[in-house]
C-alpha cells in the first residue's frame, strides 16, 4: 500500500473516531449573511426496530465549506413540531470527511414515524421525517430505483415516490455517473470533467444533491441504498477497470469513489470501521413481513469473462469458456457464505434480496452480456440454491442496471426454462438515463419465455406493496424525462402470491 493510501486511511480512521464522539473540539465559526449550510440536504436511512442513521453536510450554499471541525447539534422528536424531543446530541463535521455528518439513533420506539433536524453555524436544516421498523407489519410499501444520470432526464420521478409514501426507498446502484455520454441531449451539465479522484467525487455527489427532488425524497423518507459501479467508473469489476490500470493505481480511484460515497449517503458508520474495505452488504427487514438482505455486486466479484488481464467491461459473449468456471463470483466467497448461512434463518413472509444487475438468463442476438449474472452462470446457481432453502417462504429478487423494466420468472436451474419456476425477478428501469439498447433487448421476450414483461423506452421506478397474502407490483413510467414537469403514472401492474412463485397479473 502505498505511503499516499495509508496517510488517507489514517486521516479516514481519525475523521470517523471523530464523528462518533459525544465531545466535540470544534471551533465555532460565523456564518456569512445567508449562507446556508445545510444546501446539501438531510437524510436518513437503515431503519431497524429502535433507530435509524441520520445525514447532513455541511456545505457553503453547496460549495465545500473552508472551515475546520465545526460542532454540529442533532434532535430527534417524536412530533414535527419538536414539542416531544427524544434524542439530542452533538457531532463534530471534519473536513476530513467534508464535514459530513452521520449519527447512529438507538433506543426509540420501533414501528412509528420520528422527526430530526440539525443546528451548525447559526443555521437550522430542514426538518427531516423518517421511521423505525416495526416488530410486525401486515403491510409494507417498499420503492425501489436505479440510475439516476443527471445530464440526461430531470428526477421527477421522485415527485410520484413521494407522493406515494413508501415505508423505504431502495437504491440499487448508480446514484451518481460519472461520465457523460457525448451522443445524447442534455436536460442540464456537470459541473466538470469526469471525477478520478476524492475532491472530484465529491463535487459531483454534491451537484446531485442540488437536485430538489432527489432532496425533499431524502428528506421525507429513510432510505436503504447499495452501489453499482458508475459511483466508480462504468463496468468495472473490483480492481478490474476500463483503462486496464494497474491495481494501485485504481484502488486509489476507487477509494476515493467510497469515501466520497459514505460521505454523501445515509450509511451507518459501523459499515465503514475500515476505510480500506467498507461493507455494503447488510440485511433490513420490515417486521415479519419483509426481509430485505442488500447486496455489494462490484467490490468482490471477478473480472468480466474472456478480457484482457486488469480490463473491465460490459461485452456479448458466445463460446467464452471463462464463462462457466466454478469459482468465478460475483459477490465474493465471504458475502456468498453471510448471504447463505442468513437465508436459513430467514423469517420473514417476503424475502426481497436487493442487488444490482439482471439475474434472469437473457440471450440477446449477440449472446449473453457478460457483465450481469449471465456473466457469473456458476454463482447464479449458488445464488439461486440459497434462495431457494426451506426458510425462504416468497423470494423475489431486485435488480436494475440496464434501463429497462424486466419482469422475469426464475427456475430453479435458470438456464433450464423446463425445470421448476422458484422465484420472481423485479428489474427496475433507470430513474432518468439512456435506455436499454432496441437491437439488445428490444424482442427479448421473444427470445426468452421466462421474461413475463419488458419494456426498455421509459424512465421511472417500482413500488412495491406487501401484504401477508400478496406482493404488489406496479411499474411506475415518467411521461418525459427531458421534461421538468412529467408527470409519472402506472406502466404494468402484477402480483405475486403467497406460497406460488412467478408473477400473475394484476
Amino acid at each position: 500500500m502505498s505511503h499516499l493510501t495509508r496517510r488517507g486511511l489514517v486521516a479516514a480512521s481519525a475523521a470517523l473516531a471523530l464523528a462518533r464522539a459525544d465531545a466535540v473540539l470544534g471551533l465555532e465559526i460565523d456564518r456569512r449573511a445567508g449562507l446556508d449550510p445545510f444546501a446539501l440536504g438531510v437524510a436518513s436511512g437503515d431503519p431497524s426496530l429502535d433507530g435509524f442513521v441520520l445525514w447532513t453536510r455541511l456545505s457553503a450554499d453547496g460549495a465545500p465549506l473552508d472551515a475546520p471541525s465545526v460542532p454540529v447539534s442533532y434532535e430527534v422528536a417524536e412530533d414535527a413540531a419538536f414539542a416531544r424531543i427524544v434524542r439530542k446530541g452533538r457531532r463534530a463535521a471534519s473536513p476530513s470527511l467534508a464535514h459530513a455528518v452521520h449519527v447512529e439513533i438507538a433506543g426509540l420506539r420501533p414501528g412509528r414515524p420520528y422527526w430530526y433536524r440539525f443546528h451548525a453555524l447559526g443555521a437550522v436544516s430542514p426538518v427531516g421525517r423518517t421511521a423505525t421498523a416495526p416488530r410486525q407489519a401486515s403491510r409494507a410499501r417498499i420503492a425501489a430505483t436505479s440510475c439516476q444520470h443527471f445530464e440526461l432526464g430531470w428526477f421527477t420521478a421522485y415527485r410520484d415516490l413521494v407522493a406515494a409514501a413508501p415505508d423505504l426507498v431502495v437504491q440499487l446502484g448508480d446514484y451518481i455517473y460519472e461520465n457523460s455520454y457525448a451522443q445524447f441531449p442534455k436536460v442540464r451539465a456537470f459541473d466538470g470533467p469526469e471525477p478520478t479522484d476524492l475532491e472530484g467525487y465529491r463535487r459531483r455527489h454534491a451537484l446531485y444533491k442540488s437536485d430538489p427532488d432527489l432532496r425533499e425524497a431524502h428528506r421525507l423518507l429513510p432510505w436503504a441504498v447499495t452501489w453499482d459501479d458508475h459511483e466508480v467508473e462504468n463496468d468495472y469489476a473490483d480492481l478490474a477497470n476500463l483503462k486496464a490500470l494497474e491495481e494501485p493505481v485504481f484502488a486509489r480511484r476507487r477509494q476515493a469513489a467510497y469515501q466520497a460515497y459514505f460521505e454523501h449517503m445515509p450509511v451507518r458508520p459501523s459499515l465503514w470501521a475500515r476505510p480500506d474495505a467498507p461493507r455494503l452488504y447488510r440485511r433490513l427487514a420490515w417486521g415479519d413481513l419483509v426481509g430485505l438482505p442488500i447486496l455489494d455486486g462490484r467490490q468482490y466479484r471477478s473480472a468480466q469473462a474472456c478480457n484482457a488481464p486488469r480490463q473491465a467491461g460490459n461485452r456479448p459473449r458466445r463460446d467464452c469458456v471463462e464463462l462457466d468456471a466454478p469459482d468465478r463470483t460475483m459477490l465474493g466467497a465471504a458475502q456468498e457464505t453471510w448471504l447463505a448461512d442468513g437465508l436459513k434463518r430467514e423469517t420473514a413472509r417476503w424475502t426481497l434480496l436487493a442487488q444490482q444487475t439482471p439475474i434472469a438468463p437473457i440471450q440477446t442476438p449477440e449472446g449473453v452480456m457478460s457483465d450481469q449474472w449471465d456473466g457469473y452462470p456458476a454463482a447464479r446457481r449458488r445464488l439461486i440454491g440459497a434462495l431457494t432453502q426451506p426458510a425462504v417462504r416468497n423470494p423475489v429478487t431486485l435488480g436494475g442496471d440496464i434501463h429497462a423494466f424486466l419482469v422475469a420468472d426464475l427456475h430453479a436451474t435458470p438456464e433450464r426454462p423446463e425445470t421448476p419456476v422458484v422465484a420472481t425477478e423485479l428489474v427496475t428501469t433507470c430513474l432518468a438515463a439512456s435506455h436499454a439498447p432496441r437491437a439488445r433487448y428490444g424482442e427479448a421476450r421473444a427470445r426468452n419465455p421466462h421474461l413475463r414483461f419488458a419494456d426498455i423506452e421509459r424512465s421511472g421506478y417500482l413500488l412495491l406493496d406487501a401484504q401477508p397474502d400478496r406482493l404488489e407490483i406496479d411499474l411506475r413510467a415518467v411521461s418525459d424525462q427531458a421534461d421538468p414537469n412529467g408527470k409519472t403514472a402506472s406502466l404494468a401492474r402484477f402480483v405475486v402470491e403467497d406460497r406460488r412463485p412467478g408473477v400473475q397479473s394484476a
